[in-house]
């Protein structure tokens, strides 16, 4: 037990080592009163401006209701093809529609596909009232998901970001825990993407026109995402994504004073982004050899890096990123999975960008005094 709890206190003391990106002290005058602007793979948070601040967020809140659609298909609760009816409730749901009518069927990927492009709130409801009876009780999913995901300033309550009743001005977020949603479905659920990235579409085989609220889609190379929002109240709202060169980022803009202002602000956040950092693998090509094992039932274990895949580096330095390996010249069995084994340093120059512990891949027994007394009587036959 005590061998473990080092095991797993030394692998924490090295994953500290690893080098903090510097969030570069620009200010880049956006329009927005609240961004920030997020690393992917990562999460490092690579610009920020009141991001903690709570405010409503309008219909970027439906990234929260993707995330748990995403959540229910990929687990396979529900299928594309399951045809969701629509209540009056649903049906009754104002703002941006497809315009449902009462009774009227549509298959969940329509239903994604009218949220995601085109903002549907009347196909929101319908997939949270399928998804958990009632909008409420999707709105209790929604929130224990926000507090699972660490989202600590958000209270949802309802599934579309309207303003429509009382209870509305206590809907509120904060563009950091805008990112963290934003970044649990682009991460986890990547199949969303095939929605995210259209431009036009349609719906109801064909008779019904749908457009991308998020016009990034078409005018900013690599977008991959992902909802815009507005009300009177929010204002203009915007969770932006795109990739460039391996490099995915989240911007995320709220209450700006135009939609003209959302976009631009999510632009500069993301030009900032590509033009400042780049992702390089952790361990790179390197090889990394096997450990010998003193007195184990396997001669060696191999040594696998402990930690994230990728590191966020500043751009500048990618062309000088060396990689050094640390090794431990034995290890006595038995060797628990997991056990430490030496360090993988990333470095640019002189600099230390990163130290990623290397642990054992698998575990090794210690020979039993059976096998120390089998090998001894096999090797003088041999001998022999």
């Amino acid at each position: 037990m005590k061998k473990r709890i080092w095991t797993g206190l030394f692998a924490i003391l090295l994953l500290l080592n690893l080098a903090v990106i510097p969030v570069h002290a620009i200010d880049l005058q956006l329009s927005a009163p609240s961004a920030v602007l997020m690393d992917l793979a990562t999460g490092t948070v690579l610009y920020e401006s009141n991001s903690h601040e709570r405010l409503a967020p309008a219909s970027v809140t439906k990234i929260m209701t993707l995330l748990l659609i995403m959540e229910a298909i990929d687990s396979g609760k529900i299928s594309w093809t399951d045809q969701v009816t629509t209540s009056e409730t649903a049906a009754a749901k104002g703002g941006s529609q497809v315009y449902l009518k009462v009774g009227e069927t549509m298959s969940v990927e329509d239903m994604v596909k009218s949220i995601t492009v085109s903002s549907a709130n009347d196909c929101a409801c319908a997939m949270a009232e399928f998804l958990a009876g009632s909008e409420a009780g999707f709105v209790e999913k929604m929130n224990l998901k926000a507090k699972e995901l660490g989202m600590e300033d958000t209270r949802f309550v309802n599934c579309t970001g309207l303003d429509d009743d009382p209870s509305a001005e206590h809907h509120l977020t904060t563009a950091h825990d805008i990112a963290l949603m934003s970044r649990e479905l682009l991460l986890h659920h990547p199949d969303i993407k095939r929605f995210t990235t259209i431009w036009m579409d349609t719906v109801r085989d064909g008779t019904f026109g749908l457009s991308n609220t998020n016009k990034l889609v078409r005018f900013y190379e690599g977008t991959t995402g992902l909802k815009t929002g507005f009300t009177s109240s929010a204002g203009h709202c915007l969770s932006a994504s795109a990739q460039r060169d391996g490099l995915e980022l989240v911007a995320v803009v709220l209450h700006c004073p135009s939609s003209t202002d959302r976009f631009q602000s999510a632009k500069a956040l993301l030009d900032y982004g590509f033009a400042n950092y780049a992702l390089v693998d952790a361990k790179g090509d390197t090889d990394l050899p096997p450990v010998e094992v003193v007195l184990g039932k396997s001669a060696t274990v191999q040594p696998v890096p402990q930690g994230p895949e990728q590191l966020l580096i500043d751009k500048g330095k990618l062309s000088s990123v060396q990689y050094d390996v640390t090794l431990e010249p034995s290890i006595q069995a038995p060797v628990e999975k997991g056990a430490p084994l030496g360090t993988l340093t990333v470095k640019a120059g002189e600099e230390v960008l990163g130290e990623i512990p290397l642990v054992a891949e698998s575990h090794i027994p210690r020979l039993t005094f059976t096998d120390l007394f089998t090998q001894m009587l096999r090797g003088i036959c041999m001998a022999q």
